[in-house]
């Protein structure tokens, strides 16, 4: 029976959903596979040192979150090109004597959105988050044909840099940086919402703009996925938005890392109903 070892490194990590949701869909291929949790609150922040030990202790992969998916990136051996263009690494493999860095989080993203938003207008949409989630959210928003986003983040100089980065491999006037500022006019004049910052999550409760600024005009779709319905998608239902949380998005890039960790094509309706049955237990 093949074997692997693979892990998360991230911050705040305790309730990812990532083990399980890799062990059950492994354990449908006759893998023994084991999945650990390397929490960098736990273990330390020196992500550099943590991809070392993995490597040593044999590890054949890991995925890689907030905050980490850009530190980890002068520590890896070589790039595949959508996570050098993105700028960002979610998936690290091990191969032979070098640390592989991937990016299936937009791809990820495109299948989640395209499955559950598949006729939703995207004349002007409204970006939170610019770090590596947003650079995937993005780029899977323009590939899917998005005319305009505007991404504002709390770091204004970051979200100048992704909207450039954007611009300049999807054409002049695709993406543009607002600030905070901006966001009640900007929010009025848009179709939809995308949220990806790590606001909501049980590490990091509560809402990433005033609940005001929604309105029942948006399609809001959220990374999140520990809690389904953050506060920004409650609040977005109860004002009739159609809304998008972030469990098709954690399967569908969990889906992709396996088959990078493994050769194996996994089922991603099958790891959906997986899902489920996690957050309800």
């Amino acid at each position: 029976m093949a074997s692997y070892l693979t892990g998360l490194i991230g911050s705040g990590i305790g309730p990812s959903l990532s083990p399980p949701l890799h062990e059950r869909e492994a354990a449908h291929h006759g893998l023994r596979y084991v999945y650990r949790l390397l929490d960098t609150d736990v273990l330390g922040d020196d992500v550099g040192e943590l991809l070392r030990t993995a490597r040593r202790f044999g590890y054949d992969g890991l995925n890689i979150t907030h905050p980490c998916k850009q530190s980890v990136i002068p520590h890896l051996d070589e790039l595949s090109p959508d996570a050098r263009m993105l700028g960002a690494v979610n998936t690290v493999v091990f191969d032979g004597g070098r640390a592989v860095g991937h990016n299936t989080d937009w791809t990820g993203f495109a299948q989640s959105f395209a499955r559950g938003l598949p006729d939703a207008p995207t004349r002007r949409i409204v970006q939170l988050g610019a770090g590596g989630a947003g650079a995937a959210v993005g780029h899977a928003l323009l590939t899917l044909g998005a005319d305009r986003i505007t991404v504002v983040d709390a770091d204004p100089a970051r979200a100048t840099t992704l909207a450039a980065e954007l611009s300049q491999r999807f054409g002049a006037g695709r993406a543009a940086a607002g600030t905070g500022d901006d966001l009640p006019a900007l929010l009025a004049d848009a179709d939809g919402l995308a949220h990806a910052t790590p606001t909501g999550m049980a590490h990091h409760p509560g809402l990433p703009l005033p609940a005001s600024l929604l309105h029942p005009g948006l399609w809001v779709a959220d990374i999140v996925y520990r809690p389904l319905e953050t506060e920004l998608l409650r609040r977005a239902r109860a004002l009739g938005c159609r809304t998008l949380d972030g469990g098709g998005m954690v399967v569908f890039q969990a889906a992709h890392a396996l088959r990078l960790f493994t050769g194996r094509e996994p089922d991603a309706e099958r790891m959906l109903t997986h899902l489920t049955d996690l957050v309800t237990a």
